[in-house]
């Protein structure tokens, strides 16, 4: 079978037959790889990487009620998951309760509906806060998930300093791929920022964003594309923060990130390093970071779920196996492995199984986890490592030329780059010159034949009247007051989360508390690109 005339990666890096010293030289600026666990982190962020320990197995979970998607986490813990990812359905991701109008046939399909503290006690019933990390994949309504976490610790008896975990908090990428947003960027910022300020006092060991290029990717971009955005929006997070008068090293060593594992094994595992050499070079040149935890990119790595097929499903556990392999060589800090099943559904405890033992296998009996940087030092990963840096520093560049990352947002810069790549290889594929298993070359005609996990439509007509109980039975004058005082906070210079967490702690729900938000800053409405 013929194969393509040209060979290149996803960023368009040219690749030559072999790869020899001469290719570590084509670069004008040095590169200085480093030793693992030392500036600038080419090598890895600690020095014995997995052989002191593994990355934290997480798999993202949570669909229909609080009490189902209990059920599953207790089940993947039992399993050998050793960290949770809770996933919110799409009504709690955009601040609206399970009873508005436009929560109507999305209650708990895509991921766990959370009303109120009542559901996110019940979320984490017989879960101990003190002895799980917990990432919570949630943005515009960050901040009130976080509060109604600590709720749930104090309920528990759990000190807010023996919490361990992440909140996305990433909203700038949400006006860029994934459209989650509620609020305008400038009060959406400032929630972030107080976020930021209130875990550093409150709750140390809290990731207070986690920076993602995965949905930047998944939206279309080349590698070296999710590198560059990712961080450029890192550099706004960064910059923001400094400007409420936060110290660098105060909060920089909470910052984490996101990012996807592709199919493209050696460009993957070098993205990685890149992103991480750039990164400590930012903190430090660019921000003054003294701290070393300050510099350290550490990250989690999901496999990509724009890569699985509905076709020949049981293909995805390839796919992933792949994914995954390249995020354990590129040194991620954590990982989720997609299910074999979702292209066609939510996962099955089966197919969740499967992806957990796939990372256990990869841990366990590959070996590649017994040396830091396996691939350190090969012609190939060291080479195409400088010029996705280069590529990334170029954006970079562009982005600061142009004012910033919400300049470049606001123009639709960003967006227009990412839409050209996804078309661009959206066309080779329908030419063939990409080539994806099962969909353009290898078909068979044949029906799936693996179960599919259905969410029962009573979900939400149950998740409504639970909703409308507690209104019922809460003190409402006691929610109305704290309600009314975040009103007035969210129009002063005052940090939010303290007031936020006594909303919570007095039944105010999700959709009460963005409500009011809304009242104060108004709503986002996305910018036309051309």
């Amino acid at each position: 079978m013929q194969r393509r005339e040209k060979f290149r990666t996803s960023s368009g890096i040219d690749l030559p037959n072999e790869f020899g010293p001469e290719d570590l030289e084509s670069l004008e600026f040095d590169r200085d790889v480093g030793e693992p666990g030392q500036f600038p982190y080419t090598r890895g962020v600690r020095g014995s990487m997995y052989r002191g320990r593994f990355w934290t197995m997480r798999q993202y979970a949570g669909y229909a009620t609080a009490e189902e998607s209990n059920k599953r986490y207790k089940y993947l813990l039992e399993n050998g998951t050793t960290g949770l990812s809770v996933a919110f359905d799409l009504p709690t991701q955009i601040g609206l309760d399970s009873d508005d109008p436009l929560s109507a046939g999305e209650v708990g399909k895509v991921g766990v509906a959370i009303d109120s503290l009542e559901d996110m006690l019940e979320l984490f019933d017989g879960i101990p806060l003190d002895k799980v990390s917990t990432s919570m994949t949630i943005n515009s309504t960050a901040s009130t998930l976080l509060c109604l976490y600590m709720a749930v610790a104090k309920k528990q008896g759990v000190a807010f300093g023996e919490l361990s975990g992440t909140i996305q908090n990433d909203i700038l990428k949400e006006y860029i791929a994934r459209g989650t947003y509620i609020y305008p960027p400038k009060p959406s910022m400032r929630l972030i920022t107080d976020t930021f300020a209130f875990c550093a006092d409150n709750v140390p060991k809290w990731n207070t964003i986690s920076i993602s290029g995965y949905h930047i990717r998944e939206a279309g971009s080349t590698a070296a594309q999710e590198i560059a955005f990712t961080l450029a929006d890192a550099i706004a997070y960064v910059e923001a923060a400094l400007e409420t008068g936060l110290d660098i090293d105060d909060f920089g060593p909470r910052l984490s990130f996101f990012f996807n594992a592709h199919n493209n094994l050696i460009e993957e595992i070098a993205k990685f390093r890149a992103a991480r050499r750039l990164w400590a070079r930012l903190m430090r040149d660019r921000f003054g970071a003294k701290s070393e935890k300050s510099m350290m990119l550490r990250f989690h790595t999901q496999t990509a779920g724009s890569t699985l097929t509905a076709q020949q499903p049981e293909l995805n556990i390839v796919r992933t196996a792949v994914q995954a392999l390249a995020a354990v060589l590129g040194g991620t800090q954590s990982l989720h492995t997609n299910s074999m099943d979702e292209a066609l559904s939510l996962p099955t405890e089966q197919a969740a199984r499967i992806a957990l033992r796939t990372q256990q296998v990869i841990a366990y009996e590959s070996g590649v986890a017994d040396t830091v940087d396996p691939f350190g030092g090969s012609y190939a990963v060291e080479s195409i490592t400088n010029q996705l840096e280069a590529m990334a520093l170029d954006y970079i560049g562009k982005i600061d030329e142009m004012g910033g990352m919400l300049r470049a947002i606001e123009t639709g810069f960003v967006q227009r780059e990412i839409q050209e790549a996804a078309y661009e290889y959206q066309k080779a594929v329908e030419k063939e010159d990409e080539i994806v298993v099962g969909v353009n070359r290898f078909q068979m005609d044949e029906d799936h034949h693996i179960p599919i996990l259905r969410v029962d439509p009573e979900i939400e007509r149950g998740q409504v009247e639970r909703l409308r109980s507690l209104r019922d039975r809460r003190d409402a004058a006691a929610a109305e007051k704290a309600l009314e005082a975040l009103e007035r906070a969210a129009s002063e210079d005052r940090n939010l989360l303290p007031i936020i967490l006594e909303c919570v702690e007095s039944f105010a729900t999700v959709g009460e508390i963005s409500n009011r938000l809304r009242k104060v800053w108004g709503v986002y409405t996305e910018a036309v690109t051309l």
